[in-house]
């Protein structure tokens, strides 16, 4: 059977699959089926399935993800991002206070938790009713919440570079050390959009925000736990002390004596944290044996080294294919969550990344920065549809949304500065 057949009813039936309600990880696996059974028969393939789902498991490096995972559910279910987040707009005497504390916590949550969806849950639950109550516009308060959380995908430890390097076989270290300036570049340019909406809106932010003052006391020990934990990450990473894996083991050990001492942990909400955990890692165990799957039949058929040679015949330049491809997840980022698309389409499309001669740590970043896009933009933005549950009847949906688009363009014009200047995200990487 010719590539292209195979490509195309790949394709055509994961969509008629997605697009009747069935969950994803069985569309990967019903879409691929018909296809390996023009390979191998039904018991072969039986074998197959479990073969691949095997072989995707014993990657010691995926035991991180469970952790990191962990880490982050035990500062969601104890007070930690709580205190997190009052240190921040209690602690500044400023005018907006609560906004720049917002990104300032969601920045900081980012740095012990990679997962967008539970940063803007953590710091969002507690903020925009906060921020509301304080009489702050809604449209800035949705959109800060919502694109804050995206900074936890950015800043170290990040789930989806986790998953890029596990998928496109790149060091998750020098990914995570990659994220760092970017993901401090990012949360400047977020701060200022607070200061630019506050000049051409007076009203957006409060003039004088009746807030209690919190001592240094209660600072230091709610930043304590974030610096600690985020430092023992990255820096035993950076230094090489210990792998993605060890530091994530240590940084759940250390998170779970700040959470119990310093955050009021529970057995009932540890009970909680656990159970989520399973929950995530039942759905993404799933998802991932579904890819490994959807991805034996793609590179059986040789679809992404036919796809590359067909594109390197029309001759394109390197920011051409740069271009398409960015295209391509703006326009499939607003259908489809960020862990699908990565092992979905991330092994059809990188060898075209490489082809172009892009480096792929310098890829990886560009790439997560568009999967934070992806969270952003409706109709199927996650990270929307959080703020407005946590907001209820308080703001719509299109609040949320016209409420993100100026952090939508601070994200793209990140890409533009990584495109022009690349050591922004190479430099701490160089050996």
């Amino acid at each position: 059977m010719e590539w292209y057949y195979v490509a195309i009813g790949l394709l055509g039936l994961l969509l008629l699959f997605i697009s009747i309600g069935v969950p994803i990880p069985f569309a990967l696996v019903g879409a691929s089926l018909p296809f390996l059974w023009t390979i191998q028969d039904f018991n072969t393939s039986l074998m197959s399935n479990q073969l691949q789902l095997w072989r995707t498991w014993i990657d010691y490096i995926l035991l991180s993800v469970p952790l990191f995972v962990f880490l982050g559910e035990l500062i969601a279910k104890s007070n930690l991002g709580e205190k997190l987040y009052e240190a921040f707009y209690r602690g500044i005497p400023i005018r907006g206070a609560a906004a720049y504390g917002s990104i300032g916590a969601c920045a900081g949550f980012g740095a012990v938790c990679g997962s967008s969806m539970v940063g803007s849950l953590t710091i969002g639950g507690v903020a925009l009713k906060q921020m509301l109550r304080l009489g702050y516009d809604k449209r800035l308060s949705a959109g800060i919440l919502a694109a804050g959380g995206t900074l936890s995908v950015l800043i170290p430890p990040s789930l989806i570079l986790l998953f890029f390097g596990i998928v496109t076989d790149t060091s998750i270290g020098k990914l995570f050390i990659a994220g760092i300036i970017p993901g401090v570049i990012l949360t400047v340019m977020f701060f200022s959009i607070i200061l630019i909406w506050k000049k051409l809106d007076d009203k957006a932010v409060p003039k004088k925000e009746n807030i209690e003052t919190v001592n240094f006391r209660f600072v230091f020990f709610a930043f304590l736990p974030i610096v600690v934990v985020g430092v023992i990450i990255i820096s035993s990473i950076y230094f090489g002390i210990a792998t993605p894996t060890e530091a994530a083991a240590i940084g759940v050990v250390v998170t779970m004596f700040f959470s119990y001492f310093l955050g009021g942990l529970t057995w009932a909400k540890f009970t909680e944290s656990v159970l989520a955990t399973m929950k995530t890692m039942g759905f993404l165990g799933i998802l991932l044996a579904g890819s490994a799957l959807f991805g034996f039949v793609v590179e059986y058929y040789g679809i992404p080294e036919e796809i590359t040679k067909h594109i390197a015949q029309m001759e394109l330049s390197k920011y051409e294919i740069l271009f398409l491809i960015m295209i391509f997840y703006f326009v499939i980022g607003m259908f489809l969550e960020p862990v699908s698309m990565t092992f979905i389409t991330l092994p059809t499309l990188f060898p075209l990344i490489q082809y172009a001669g892009f480096e792929a740590i310098w890829f990886g970043i560009v790439y997560t920065i568009l999967m934070e896009i992806a969270v952003l933009t409706p109709p199927v933005g996650l990270n929307l549809f959080v703020i407005q549950g946590i907001a209820n009847k308080d703001i719509s949906i299109i609040d949320v949304i016209i409420g993100v688009i100026p952090f939508l363009i601070a994200l793209v014009l990140m890409i533009a500065l990584l495109i022009f200047e690349p050591e922004i995200a190479m430099f701490l990487t160089r050996d």
